[in-house]
Formats: structure tokens, sequence, C-alpha cells
């Protein structure tokens, strides 16, 4: 329950933010909420009772923040939804067709990193930009994670967010409705573009399969676990195709929540650890209802304050992207230049800036980089 608890705290203004980005309305990222947390929550489900072991699955917080920097795509919000199908796609692909996973690993690690770096950084920088415009709404939330970030960091941001909540209702006005606070649901046939295709889908499924399904194995795999990786592809891939009409941008593994349910904390015998993912299901499908009310409440957030939650959740992992994309000094140059271009927001040929930063980051790679034959000195 604590890693449900905290999963869908620390993350699910990102998720609002970037299906808002691309084209959604309240209602529909609303929407796109709800459906992540039941895609999500019966896809855990079904793995945890057919293998017994504590898989844990989340959306992808690195591919909503991607969707808040890439803004909309030629088609608008359907245009969007046909991306995040096509993901689902190609993640289910990756599952059957072992080449496809190849030509993701053949990305280089520094530059996924980079990219996504480029991508956490304008959210990242939120919190000074809102804490200099407006220091008494923000500086409640922003003191909040500083006092929790060395005691109890897993609290740290769920803790900042409930401030920022906190505020929200404090400065909102009477005009929030009641039926505004019951979950929906929201069809959105999808349409196909191909600059949504290579300036979501593509980028999108990059970053959920580096940054959150090789992760999340890499995780149980230190516990001693072994996640059914193609039916885990193909589970999660079909969760992000039958969520996508419905507004969901992507399922698929966890890494932080999965040491929380993996680990010692879900009980000695590691035989009945499978439980607390069975635990954090029912507790997802219970938030699922939760998700029309904080869609209301973000969406009457003055200016800034819950902007700033959000930028102070993904700074561990902005960190964490820059240490493995600046780590090897022959690739540090490819890797800071994809870096820009993916932060600079830059739109070409309707196509957003992650693609242009992964194209810019591999044709410099090539050119700076030596090619490392078989018994050749590097450098």
């Amino acid at each position: 329950m604590v890693a449900a608890v905290v999963g869908f705290s620390s993350s699910f203004v990102v998720v609002l933010a970037g299906l808002v980005a691309v084209g959604a309305t309240p209602a529909q990222a609303a929407s796109g909420l709800v459906a992540l947390c039941v895609a999500q929550a019966l896809g855990m489900l079904w793995l945890a009772l057919r293998h017994r072991t504590p898989v844990s699955l989340a959306w992808s917080t690195p591919g909503a923040a991607l969707l808040v920097t890439t803004g909309t795509v030629q088609g608008g919000w359907p245009a969007a939804v046909g991306a995040f199908a096509l993901t689902g796609v190609l993640v289910v692909l990756t599952g059957l067709v072992p080449r496809l996973g190849d030509l993701v690993a053949a990305i280089p690690v520094p530059l996924a990193r980079a990219m996504l770096a480029g991508v956490l950084l304008p959210l990242c920088v939120q919190p000074v930009l809102a804490l200099a415009d407006s220091p008494l709404l923000v500086g409640p939330v922003v003191l909040a994670w500083l006092v929790l970030v060395r005691p109890a960091p897993r609290w740290a941001v769920p803790a900042s967010l409930a401030v920022a909540l906190v505020v929200v209702v404090v400065e909102a006005d009477d005009t929030v409705a009641a039926q505004d606070l019951l979950p929906t649901l929201s069809l959105t046939l999808p349409a196909w573009s191909a600059s949504a295709a290579l300036g979501i889908a593509l980028p999108l499924y990059v970053v959920t399969m580096a940054s959150q399904n090789v992760p999340g194995v890499a995780v149980m795999a230190t516990f001693g676990y072994r996640v059914p990786w193609r039916e885990s592809l193909g589970v999660t891939g079909l969760g992000t195709l039958l969520a996508a009409p419905l507004g969901g941008h992507a399922v698929n593994l966890a890494a932080i929540t999965a040491a929380l349910m993996a680990g010692p904390a879900a009980g000695a015998d590691r035989a009945r650890r499978w439980q607390a993912s069975v635990a954090a299901s029912i507790t997802y499908l219970l938030l699922a209802v939760a998700a029309g009310a904080l869609t209301t409440l973000v969406a009457a957030a003055p200016e800034g304050v819950v902007q700033s939650a959000a930028g102070l959740a993904l700074l561990g992992t902005l960190a964490a992207s820059l240490g493995d994309a600046l780590a090897e000094e022959q690739e540090r140059l490819p890797a800071a230049a994809c870096l820009v271009v993916a932060a600079s927001g830059v739109t070409v040929l309707g196509i957003g800036a992650a693609f242009w930063a992964l194209v810019t980051g591999l044709v410099l790679r090539q050119v700076l980089v030596p090619a490392r034959l078989p018994g050749r000195p590097r450098g």
C-alpha cells in the first residue's frame, strides 16, 4: 500500500501536466489517470498471481515529462492518443520480436540518459522560477521537501505535494462543482500522424524501455527475482494499447516501487512477497477513484505551485540521468549536445525536440567517438 501511495502521489501531477501539454482537456487528462491506474493494477495483479513474483508496474513518469516538453503535435489530442497506442504496439512487438529489443539496446546509454535529462531539465527548473515569482505560495512546498529529503526521502515528494494541495485548497475560489470531483472516463478515437509517431511514439517508446522496463528488471534481479520479460512486455504493451483511447500514455515495469515490494520491507519470507503486488493493485484501483478530484484541484492551482511539486519529484531522476550521461569522457560531447537539443523544446517539421536530440547525439557520436574494434585501444 505504501508503494502504491508513494508511486501515485510522487508523479501524478507530472502525468496530468504531460497529457494536458499534448492537447488533453482536464476531463480527458483525468480519464487518462484513471485508465493508467486501472491498467497497471490489473496487469500487476495478473503477473503477481500467475508467477507468484512481486512484479511492480507503473505509468511512465519520464514519458509524461517527455509529453510536457513535446507539446501539441499535428492532429492534436487524437494524434497524441494514436501515438500512445503505437507505443503500446511497439512494446508488445519488442516482446515478440527479440531483434526490436536489440535495436533499443543498441542506442548508447549516455544518449538515452542525456535525452531524458534534457526532457526533465525544464521541469526541474520550475521550482526555482515559481519560488522567485510567488515565494509565499511556493515556499512551503519547497520547505516541506527540504525538511524530509534527508531523514525520509521516500516521503519528501508526497509531503511537498500534500502541502501544494493544501495551498490550492486555501487559495482556490468556490467555483469547483461537486460533479468535477468524481472520476470520469473520456473516449477518444486514435488518429494517425507522422509527426506524432516520430515526435511522441518513438521517443516515448525509447524512454519507457530504457528508463523504466530495463531498470525494472535490474532492480528485481538485485533481490533475486526473475521477471517474466516477454510476458511483462506483452501485459504492459497491451495495457498501454487499451488505456490509450481513454487517455493513458504508457504502462511499464516499475523501478523505484519495485525495490519496495521486492525488498525486505515486503516481509522476511521472499516466497510470499508477491502478496505486496496484490495489495498495491487493490490500492491503485482505490486511487483511481480519486483521480477526478485530484485533477480538479490541480486545474484550480495557482500558477507555479503544482509545477514546483512536479519539478521536485523529478530532481532525483534528473541527477541520475546526468550522472549516467556524462560518466564517460568520450561520450560527453555527444551526450551534452543531445541534452541541449532535448531541453530546447524545439519543433522542426512538426516533430518534437526529443527525436531531434537522439538524431543529433547519434550523428555527433559517429563523428567524434572512434570505432571500438576488437583489440584496438580506446582513444
